[in-house]
């Protein structure tokens, strides 16, 4: 059977990404796009990886309702030490790929907010054992110029 939401996401994807470039034509070169576009995908991806991997732990100890990217980044502190253990790395709330997208839209300064978010992951990862697998990760990324789409920004 085939799964018709992920051929959906797929097809969503793939047109993004077209749009992008199409927007983009002329104005970096293939190498350039390929970072900022493969960065993105896998900011996004260990984004929703943390939160669901926290949200399952929630939901198996009977917490059904816990969302991790509603919660204060203060609260979540306290989970830091565990989830870098665990996981080898920490992304605050407010830092979750869901969150910022929500606000790129208003965000002037969205270059510099995720310069600053891959530096704090990068960062969280030091002193753990996935130390060199998160330093300079995010150093290719392309900051320069924010691609919007419609809209929406990243």
């Amino acid at each position: 059977m085939v799964d018709t939401k992920k051929e959906q996401e797929r097809d969503e994807l793939h047109r993004a990404i077209w749009a992008i470039a199409d927007e983009l034509r002329g104005a970096v070169d293939g190498w350039d796009f390929k970072n900022y576009v493969l960065g993105t995908m896998f900011y996004r991806y260990i984004s929703e990886n943390l939160c669901n991997y926290i949200n399952s732990g929630e939901a198996d100890a009977g917490n059904s309702d816990f969302d991790f990217a509603k919660m204060s980044d203060e609260d979540a502190e306290e989970a830091r030490d565990g989830l870098v253990e665990e996981k080898g790395f920490f992304i605050l709330p407010s830092e979750l790929f869901c969150n910022v997208r929500v606000n790129a839209a208003n965000d002037e300064n969205l270059n510099e907010t995720l310069e600053r978010v891959f530096r704090h992951i990068e960062e969280s990862a030091k002193g753990s054992d996935a130390e060199s697998d998160f330093a300079g990760l995010f150093d290719v990324f392309w900051y320069t110029k924010v691609v919007t789409l419609g809209s929406d920004k990243i």
